[in-house]
């Protein structure tokens, strides 16, 4: 008996030590230190080649552009000390504020004008190259069909950027608060073009309010706030430990016993059933968010290529069931991309009924007829997902559904996250779960996504009709015209079925009671700047 009690204890001590909240990092005292956790390793360490909401939480608080979105939403001056808009509202001038890289470096419109360029190079392979398209000059060198020097972003000085666009914008200076805009130290780079690959040494130069200490892979990444931010004596917080806890159900255990203080956009999904204890303990808050789940479809793939089968697909899954019983965190059942909370979307957009199943079995026999299949059990349809306990339930949900609704059997691909994203870059999969985010509240931003082949969109899915409507409405001036244009081209969109929107989100989040600000914006962004702590 003493024995095996000597086994358990060594078993538990050694679980203690691999989850190490704080360890060899654990902040001096008197320092303000936080304790929360990821899912996987960040896939894109480069800011200018991270797309997914795991890279993205360490970009948007190691790195800072011309603008950031405030704690309220709303888009405020970071780096741009100054800005200035010329009478047709197509060229902005910003004035660079004092400030620092990590390796002391003084940052320069010409680490902007550098940057901006480096991910328009199509040798580059900026996925989200697509969001500098609004800048003269930008798509044509992007596809390879103009020049670098033809782009509209100059370093007229080294506190001076002049940026051109192809139209006004109006809101620009919100799209420039992305991390595809965000700078890089030129000189240093160029000098050392691996230096994103050595994350937690000083060789990861930085210029946002923290800096990498300290990197594990699959264990922990440790912020550090820096001394020479510009802002740093706004930035209450002095550490973040964030941990690599690659299961809800861990992560929540790690929270009810205190040793992490936050669960939630944009950090580790609470465990979904917790849910209805947290809601029953009043601990649960709720925010809609500007983001929409979905299903992406390979248009490609065999049975996916036939527009009817994916009509069929889409408008059989029980959204609302789905909410109520799997995923409980008051979300809206979403029957188009651009998410309910963009202004001029409000409301559901009235293009298909959800779990319509009549209407989904006439599509069904459609499709069947057009492949010249004798009937739905000749097709075959691979649902992938990323591995997460609520990726999980929600797939075996809609699996379920199309098995006992439309006689299609589904398999399911799990693959952990890295994996994942390069499965849907090279288009090897059929079906897919995504989540988009909004940087801006617009509906452009959702649109322009699949307005091109390539990029994010792994649909393979264009449509002239639906490319021509966006181009009209960049060009258009007039408010009213341009929503009106938006609509035209989302109903295009949704019509041909290249995605399956599922929800859009909500955030959801729990904090421990010393936590007294760590507000998630409307775009599902809880950036450490703007979070407060108890005094120690």
């Amino acid at each position: 008996m003493k024995r095996l009690f000597v086994f358990y204890l060594l078993i538990f001590t050694a679980l203690l030590s691999a989850c190490d909240f704080g360890g060899d990092s654990a902040a001096n005292d008197g320092e303000k230190v936080i304790n929360l956790s990821i899912a996987t390793d960040p896939p894109a360490l480069h800011p200018l080649l991270s797309t997914d909401t795991t890279s993205q939480i360490l970009v948007q608080n190691a790195f800072e552009g011309l603008t950031r979105i405030d704690k309220d939403g709303e888009v405020t001056n970071a780096l741009a000390e100054d800005i200035q808009e010329s009478e047709d509202k197509k060229t902005y001038t910003y004035t660079i504020r004092d400030a620092n890289w990590s390796n002391g470096d003084k940052v320069t419109a010409q680490d902007f004008e550098y940057a901006w360029k480096w991910a328009l190079n199509p040798e580059n392979g900026a996925d989200s190259a697509y969001l500098l398209y609004y800048i003269e000059g930008a798509q044509d060198y992007n596809t390879g069909e103009g020049n670098e020097e033809d782009v509209g972003i100059k370093a007229l000085d080294d506190k001076t950027l002049e940026v051109t666009l192809n139209n006004p914008t109006p809101y620009f200076n919100e799209l420039v608060s992305n991390t595809i805009y965000t700078p890089i130290n030129h000189k240093y780079v160029e000098e050392n073009p691996d230096w994103h690959k050595n994350i937690g040494t000083e060789e990861y130069v930085v210029n946002g309010p923290f800096e990498v200490s300290e990197f594990k892979s699959s264990d922990k990444i440790v912020l550090k706030k820096r001394d020479d931010y510009w802002d740093k004596d706004n930035v209450d917080l002095d550490v973040a430990n964030i941990n690599i806890i690659d299961s809800a159900a861990t992560a929540l255990k790690e929270f009810d016993s205190g040793n992490l203080d936050y669960l939630g956009s944009s950090y580790n999904t609470i465990d979904l059933n917790a849910l209805d204890r947290f809601k029953e303990e009043d601990k649960l808050d709720v925010q809609d968010q500007v983001a929409t789940y979905m299903l992406v479809f390979n248009t490609e793939e065999e049975f996916i290529n036939n527009k009817n089968i994916r009509k069929a697909l889409t408008i059989a899954i029980d959204r609302e069931g789905l909410i109520e019983n799997v995923t409980k965190g008051e979300e809206t059942p979403a029957t188009g991309l651009v998410p309910q909370t963009v202004k001029g979307f409000e409301g559901p957009t009235g293009y298909f009924e959800s779990n319509d199943l009549d209407e989904a079995k006439k599509a069904l026999d459609k499709g069947i007829e057009e492949l010249g299949l004798n009937g739905p059990e000749d097709i075959k349809i691979s649902l992938s997902y990323n591995t997460s306990e609520a990726h999980a339930a929600i797939m075996q949900y809609i699996q379920q559904g199309w098995q006992d609704n439309l006689g299609i059997d589904a398999t399911l691909d799990n693959n952990e996250w890295q994996v994942y994203l390069q499965k849907l870059s090279e288009g090897d999969f059929q079906a897919g779960r995504l989540g988009w985010t909004g940087d801006v509240n617009d509906p452009e931003y959702f649109l322009n996504i699949y307005k091109n082949l390539g990029g994010n969109n792994q649909t393979r899915w264009h449509n002239e009709e639906y490319a021509n409507l966006l181009d009209q409405s960049a060009a258009e001036t007039d408010p009213d015209k341009r929503l009106e244009l938006n609509k035209e081209a989302h109903k295009v969109f949704v019509n041909d079925y290249p995605i399956a929107p599922i929800y859009h989100y909500t955030q959801l989040s729990v904090k421990q009671g010393r936590v007294k600000e760590m507000p998630a914006d409307m775009f599902g962004k809880a950036q450490l700047k703007y979070v407060k702590l108890e005094d120690e």
